[in-house]
């Protein structure tokens, strides 16, 4: 397939998954317009564009786990951990997981929050890369990346579906950064 080829493929494969991504207006509170993935991963010719596109982002960095950031994000990480045969592993919010947990507190816009990940799922030599479905102003995305890093991971780098460029989470981030799409 020649090089104008590929663009083109990529482009309607862009443009299957953006079509399949609901924008709804005013949630979760007036003035935000939220990026619905649910309709995406109900089409499931979409979600496997979705998936092997976000596997090939991140395949020739040999990762060895994929953690993925709660709640969304556990469903890009689990399928695209699979597609690479690699192990999956959780960040989730203060009290959710049983046994060890090292934490993190971090400042939103509007407060704090706290994630976690259980103590023993890092080991040496680990290359991991985070997944989430969204990235906005990049605050829990940072949190996740400092997180690990207390925790002696090596983070090869991150990734989301969608990155919303208008906020300007990319340049938050202390790490390498990919996204399939974005909205402006």
């Amino acid at each position: 397939m020649g090089c104008n080829m590929e663009l083109e493929v990529m482009k309607v494969n862009e443009q299957n998954i953006k079509n399949n991504i609901a924008a709804i207006p005013d949630f979760p509170k007036p003035g935000i317009l939220f990026y619905d993935i649910s309709t995406l991963i109900g089409d499931p010719l979409a979600w496997a564009e979705t998936v092997n596109r976000m596997a090939l982002l991140i395949k020739d960095l040999k990762p060895d786990v994929i953690f993925g950031i709660e709640a969304r994000g556990f469903l890009v990480a689990t399928a695209v951990a699979s597609n690479l045969n690699v192990g999956m592993q959780m960040i989730r919010k203060s009290g959710k997981l049983p046994g060890e947990t090292i934490s993190l507190t971090y400042d939103l816009e509007y407060g704090v929050d706290t994630i976690e990940i259980q103590s023993d799922v890092i080991t040496a030599n680990q290359r991991i890369v985070i997944l989430d479905d969204v990235l906005a102003t990049g605050g829990t995305m940072q949190a996740a990346i400092d997180l690990l890093t207390m925790a002696k991971a090596e983070i090869i780098c991150c990734a989301t579906i969608i990155e919303l460029p208008l906020l300007r989470g990319r340049e938050k981030l202390r790490a390498e950064y990919h996204s399939l799409i974005t909205y402006d």
